[in-house]
């Protein structure tokens, strides 16, 4: 009984140690490459270039310009818990969004490591960055969203409203192109800025 006992306890040791080989040969490679290098399907990457979004208000001159992101203050304000990747990209009016800028743009969305990627911008030309975009055919949830009034400008602006928008339609479409406005997104072939009235609308 001795001896049976004995070869059942050498043979679950060796059962054992043929469970850590294998593990240590395929599952934990696995679970570095995950922790490592795969990214954070979760996380949502934050481009900025600027446009009426950003702008700022001088009360002297009455003149609007540019000094930094509003972005960070925003997600403090509305007492986000996402998980964000902030960058500028850039600060501009999109009326003087050039080829080149917009380059910039389609390179960052491709290299970025996440697959959600929400994008402030002028509202002039967003519709053209937007069908830039999506020539390239990028595997990943891209949202264009602006403001037609300044952050800075208080409770008056929408840049709030339609960052908040853009955020819940960049974790729950599919991977695409869209821009979000007024409360509703629209497939960048399918949308226009009525400039009478301000507003986006379907095509």
């Amino acid at each position: 009984m001795f001896y049976t006992l004995r070869l059942n306890t050498s043979a679950i040791l060796e059962k054992l140690h043929l469970c850590f080989t294998l593990y240590l040969i395929f599952v934990l490679p696995l679970w570095i490459l995950k922790v490592l290098i795969m990214p954070d399907n979760n996380k949502i990457q934050i481009f900025v270039t600027g446009g009426t979004f950003d702008k700022e208000y001088n009360y002297i001159t009455g003149q609007l310009y540019f000094k930094d992101t509003h972005l960070h203050q925003m997600f403090d304000r509305g007492r986000s818990t996402l998980d964000v990747d902030i960058k500028t990209l850039m600060m501009l009016d999109s009326l003087e969004m050039s080829e080149a800028d917009r380059e910039i743009i389609i390179y960052s969305c491709k290299k970025s490591e996440y697959d959600k990627i929400v994008l402030t911008h002028g509202t002039d030309t967003i519709v053209k960055t937007s069908s830039e975009i999506a020539k390239h055919n990028i595997p990943k949830t891209i949202v264009l969203t602006g403001a037609m009034i300044p952050y800075a400008f208080g409770t008056s602006s929408d840049g709030f409203f339609n960052l908040g928008a853009a955020l819940a339609f960049a974790q729950t479409l599919p991977h695409g192109v869209y821009v979000a406005m007024n409360g509703r997104y629209y497939l960048w072939d399918k949308v226009k800025k009525n400039t009478k009235t301000g507003y986006f609308e379907a095509l």
